[in-house]
């Protein structure tokens, strides 16, 4: 369903609402929330019922699922997640990504290309959203390891999932969900063959992890190292520009 149009001559509306709870997320928190009382009203045990009772909150807020709004076009490609931006390196897309597919769908190259990494703390809100609009060619699960999701290897031994998207204009844009060290599981809300918008919800990963974005050739990052950014709504890059940007940290 599409959102509120909003704009920069102020046609829209703005207000402060609790941010929704994603339904992934609801069965753990109520659960939570159902041994605090038990343990509270029940064993009548505070020392450790009120402590619980908090974490139960906690669980909630970590699914928590605020709307965003995104950037509008043609060639921006928007942050897939929350978090702060820990490795900007050029390797080679993961193989799963690369060349085409048997139904005649272009993969990524096997050149080397712009990756920016994003970590998110068990702070973050941990919804993942599509950093361009098209239609999925591919979602790639593999198994792997549980290593910190900040580790520049974990791209290559963690479990993750690569997902592929085909813009409009038939141009490939891929990223990596990644498990991390508290991270359990990767939970998809697409598969091959749907259409999504920019910024749209694409999946989760739960307690702490990272997603990958490969940038295609000739496009620079348009965030810096140790910035953080918002999913759906920082703007990570422009198809096909080129510029050095510098920051100073304060």
């Amino acid at each position: 369903m599409a959102g509120e149009l909003r704009d920069n001559r102020g046609r829209g509306e703005a207000e402060w609402s609790w941010p929704a709870i994603h339904p992934e997320g609801r069965k753990f928190g109520l659960f939570a929330a159902g041994i605090a009382l038990a343990v509270l009203l029940i064993l009548d045990w505070e020392i450790i019922g009120w402590p619980l009772l908090l974490l139960s909150f906690g669980v909630f807020a970590f699914f928590r699922d605020p709307e965003r709004v995104v950037p509008q076009g043609d060639d921006v490609i928007v942050a897939p997640a929350d978090g702060l931006v820990t490795l900007i390196t050029q390797v080679p897309p993961p193989p799963e990504l690369q060349g085409p597919d048997g139904a005649g769908h272009a993969g990524l190259g096997a050149e080397p290309v712009t990756r920016v990494s994003i970590f998110m703390s068990v702070f973050d809100v941990h919804i993942n959203r599509a950093p361009v609009g098209g239609t999925v060619r591919r979602v790639v699960y593999l198994p792997g390891k549980f290593l910190n999701a900040d580790l520049d290897k974990a791209s290559e031994e963690n479990e993750r999932q690569h997902i592929l998207i085909e813009r409009p204009d038939g141009r490939p844009i891929g990223f990596t969900q990644i498990a991390g060290l508290v991270a359990r599981r990767i939970v998809p809300f697409v598969k091959p063959g749907d259409i999504v918008a920019a910024g749209q919800r694409i999946g989760l990963i739960r307690f702490g992890s990272r997603v990958d974005v490969y940038l295609p050739q000739g496009t620079d990052a348009k965030v810096l190292l140790g910035q953080t950014v918002i999913a759906g709504e920082t703007v990570l890059a422009e198809l096909g520009r080129q510029q050095l940007i510098e920051g100073v940290n304060q």
